[in-house]
């Protein structure tokens, strides 16, 4: 398939999905579309993740030639609900968190085609855990509740104070220090960055694919890249869409984003 090579490159986003009084809904929120379409200069479009018939999971398998023949890239965003534990082993969710088995039956198998494709990704806070499961990673569903890494400070609580206003639960947090000489380093010029990571899971075993690439304090991994990726494969923690314009490190993020994207553009076109 041949596209024109003057249109924007088009970088899909994939939905949650979430129940608005008695119905569900697709939905994406609208800081990630921006930084997307912003951020990166790609024309956001999302990507509903419908069951086949109700009553019946998500079959992704149909869906992701489909995808990839539309799509130059794919932005995984975060979330209010968790990847299920039930995809890389955990114990049952605790009663009252939130999942979405619709979007992990889309994200788990599309993570995987989009670096077998060498297509763009980038991943952040849920998507950032979900690349960990897509290779064989595995999560803390309470990462407050787990000591801290060997070798590193206390385990903080990452969680946001949800009376806060959003001012504050998105300010920075804490401190990310990058592996001297890695692709975080190279490509954002320090060693050392300030991010405002706010979560409740977090990785507990990185998955073999995946090469850590950033620490907080007490060890937690936020940042990684695929390991042996032909394209840009990136994921982190924080929220680098939020007001990603006011801070030189998400632009740098979604800058390199939206050139690898543009290049995966032009060679299909």
């Amino acid at each position: 398939m041949t596209r024109k090579s003057h249109r924007r490159p088009i970088i899909g986003i994939p939905c949650d999905v979430k129940m608005l009084g008695p119905h569900p809904f697709h939905a994406v929120g609208e800081k990630y579309i921006a930084a997307v379409e912003g951020g990166a200069g790609g024309q956001p479009v999302l990507l509903p993740v419908p069951r086949a018939t109700p009553g019946e999971p998500f079959d992704s398998s149909a869906k992701l030639d489909d995808i990839f023949a539309l799509c130059d890239g794919i932005f995984l965003t975060g979330s209010h609900s968790n990847v299920h534990p039930e995809n890389y082993g955990g114990t049952p969710p605790r009663e009252g968190v939130l999942i979405d088995r619709q979007r992990d039956a889309l994200t788990l198998a599309l993570i995987r085609e989009c670096v077998a494709r060498a297509v763009p990704l980038f991943a952040v806070c849920r998507g950032f855990q979900e690349l960990n499961v897509a290779f064989g990673g595995t999560l803390h569903q309470h990462i407050e509740e787990t000591g801290g890494e060997p070798g590193f400070a206390p385990r903080l609580d990452h969680r946001e104070k949800k009376d806060d206003p959003l001012e504050i639960q998105y300010g920075p947090a804490h401190d990310v220090a990058l592996t001297p000489g890695g692709a975080f380093e190279k490509l954002l010029g320090t060693q050392t960055i300030r991010v405002n990571s706010l979560h409740g899971q977090g990785i507990a075993r990185l998955a073999d694919g995946l090469v850590a690439e950033g620490r907080a304090p007490d060890g937690t991994v936020e940042a990684v890249r695929v390991k042996g990726a032909a394209a840009f494969a990136l994921g982190v923690q924080w929220h680098p869409e939020w007001k990603y314009w006011e801070n030189p490190v998400s632009q740098k993020l979604f800058g390199a984003f939206g050139d690898a994207v543009r290049q995966a553009a032009s060679a299909t076109a």
